[in-house]
């Protein structure tokens, strides 16, 4: 599926790492390296839901990716076969289980996926400069359970983040918005729009390919504060070890980022500009007064074309987990704890899925791994 070479132009370039065979989840340890610097909800069928490219076909594709000339897509897809249901799906999630011991600054935690994909008509990027844009998948979870075995089930309340940027910030210095692209959404529709590859007729070129995105890591996140700034933190459960893809794309064993959600009220800049903004109801509007950014809640991105700035910090966890006076007081664990819980919960989850990596990340999304690409971890 993947070739062991890349550009050698390629900013930031990294040692390529072999692919891992080990069983999904088995934890190493390693080197971190250094990384290139670089939508109201629906609850109905969100097939209504458009996609980024569909709204906004000008801002983030190359000229000869745009889809201003398209006549019309017909919907075809790689569909593949609906996985069956875990056995003891529905059982990872023990909600509960930790009441009480969960800081209160942890506002949301759950299980985070990154993919990317590659421009029309390339399946396989032989660099990060053939990468059309990544994304981000996010599952949230209660905020006082752990994880037991097997796969969580589809509570239907995934969110699908599009960042055009195509690599992650790392440093303060990187500043790029993200935008909701799905919210409140299910697999079957991850599935559908955006898991598989597509085709869709153009009037100048024809037939053109869209690739099936493809998987580069999983692991859990946690959105917390800390009271002036809220964070995304995560840690990556797979791969293993981190490969010339994840250097590449700006992914770390555990990273972090500052998020403020922007103000649609507002125009936005003009390169990032959504045909529509957030349908936002009075009372999200109201918490923003007359700001213009405000630190991102949960609840932002519940809600298609809501746009966020991610903010790099090279500092890993540290701001995003500094534990909080009044949970030392309530002798809550500190948030840094209650990640690597859940860390290892989910390495230990994950690697009783059966299969390789890619076949780990496919059946938790209860889709069939041979449908779609494999895990990458070299250009």
């Amino acid at each position: 599926m993947v070739t062991s070479t890349r550009s050698s132009d390629t900013k930031g370039d990294a040692t390529a790492v072999e692919s891992s065979d080990l069983a999904a989840g088995t934890k190493h340890q390693i080197e971190e390296k250094a990384s290139p610097e670089s939508k109201r909800p629906k609850k109905a069928d969100e097939k209504t839901q458009k996609t980024i490219d569909e709204t906004m076909p000008g801002v983030v594709p190359s000229k000869d990716e745009s889809h201003e000339d398209e006549l019309s897509n017909d919907g075809k897809r790689d569909e593949g076969e609906q996985a069956q249901p875990d056995e003891k799906n529905g059982s990872a999630e023990e909600p509960n289980a930790r009441e009480g011991r969960t800081p209160a600054n942890i506002l949301e935690k759950g299980i985070i996926y990154f993919f990317f994909r590659g421009r029309v008509g390339i399946e396989e990027p032989s660099s990060v400069n053939e990468v059309a844009r990544s994304y981000i998948v996010l599952r949230p979870i209660a905020k006082d359970a752990k994880l037991g075995e097997g796969t969580i089930g589809d509570a239907g309340n995934s969110r699908l983040i599009a960042i055009p940027k195509k690599v992650l910030p790392l440093s303060g210095k990187d500043r790029w918005i993200a935008f909701v692209e799905k919210s409140n959404t299910t697999f079957q529709t991850l599935k559908d729009d955006f898991l598989a590859a597509s085709d869709y007729a153009t009037k100048t070129a024809g037939t053109r390919h869209t690739p099936a995105a493809t998987p580069v890591g999983e692991g859990i996140y946690a959105i917390t504060t800390t009271g002036r700034e809220n964070h995304l933190a995560y840690m990556l459960t797979i791969p293993s070890e981190l490969g010339e893809v994840q250097n590449d794309v700006g992914l770390r064993e555990r990273g972090s980022f500052i998020i403020s959600t922007r103000n649609p009220d507002y125009d936005a800049p003009r390169n990032v500009a959504l045909p529509q903004g957030a349908d936002y109801p009075k009372e999200v509007k109201d918490e923003f007064r007359s700001l213009r950014w405000m630190a991102t809640n949960p609840g932002h991105l519940d809600y298609v074309n809501t746009q966020f700035l991610l903010i790099g910090e090279s500092s890993g966890l540290d701001k995003a987990t500094e534990p909080q006076k009044e949970d030392q007081k309530n002798g809550k664990d500190e948030p840094l704890e209650e990640l690597e819980k859940l860390e290892d919960e989910d390495t230990h989850r994950m690697e009783d899925l059966k299969g390789d990596d890619s076949a780990a990340i496919y059946g938790d999304l209860e889709v069939h791994a041979k449908d779609y690409p494999k895990l990458q971890t070299t250009f």
